[in-house]
This record gives structure tokens, C-alpha cells and sequence, in this order.
């Protein structure tokens, strides 16, 4: 039985994910799933790669993710297992990409300038 290894990203979360054969259960930093995610959105961002390649239940998932809020983590397990998924079976690739689950989304926060209150936002500006 073969372990696959693969990393995901989104923001500044970053999961690093094991999958192996089994019966379907997701441990994310020594939790269930469903404790670690508790809302339903995020239960469902998390399992949504076995979903579209029609794999639910098949595969174990040890998940280690550090980093960024509870939604980018999510979104981060969710480009692993999907990467993990093609490692092991390459056909499964273009249904994953027409839903868009095999793209990392390269958005980040911008940096705050100085001389600014934000990324982009001035102080006010009192012309008297």
C-alpha cells in the first residue's frame, strides 16, 4: 500500500497531505475533518475533489496545514487531494480542471505602503 504526498496552497495557508487507500476518513492536524472544518461550506470545499473524480470513500487523507484563516485551509486541502488524485490516476485530470480544483489561486493580501492607513487607502484629506 502506497503512501502519495503532495502539498496545496492558497493564501498563506499551506497543506500538506498523505493519501492512502482506506475507508474515507479525513484527519486534518490530529482531528477529524468535521471538527477541524465545522461548517457545512467547508466540510464540502475539503471533499470536493473526491466528489467531482467520483472517489468518495475510497482514500484516507493525514492532513498537515499551517497558516492563513480557516477558509484558505480548506481551499489549500482541497488543490492537495485533487493534486494527489492525478498523481495516482492522470484520466481524472480534466474533470478536475473543468471545475477549476487543479488552479492555485495566486491572490495574496497586498502589502500596507508607508505614508498610507492601508494597501491603498489614504488619510483624509482637510482643506482648511
Amino acid at each position: 500500500m502506497s503512501v502519495t504526498n503532495t502539498s496545496g496552497r492558497r493564501k498563506t495557508a499551506v497543506a500538506r497531505i498523505y493519501l492512502k487507500e482506506g475507508n474515507g476518513t479525513i484527519t486534518v492536524n490530529g482531528k477529524d475533518h468535521k471538527v477541524y472544518f465545522p461548517t457545512l461550506p467547508l466540510q464540502y470545499i475539503v471533499n470536493q475533489s473526491f466528489e467531482v473524480s467520483e472517489l468518495v470513500g475510497q482514500y484516507d487523507v493525514t492532513v498537515n496545514v499551517a497558516g492563513g484563516g480557516v477558509k484558505g485551509q480548506a481551499e489549500a486541502v482541497r488543490l492537495a487531494i485533487a493534486k494527489a488524485i492525478v498523481e495516482l490516476d492522470a484520466e481524472k485530470k480534466s474533470a478536475l480542471r473543468a471545475k477549476g480544483l487543479m488552479t492555485r489561486d495566486m491572490r495574496m493580501v497586498e502589502r500596507k505602503k508607508p505614508g498610507r492607513k492601508k494597501a491603498r487607502k489614504k488619510f483624509q484629506f482637510s482643506k482648511r
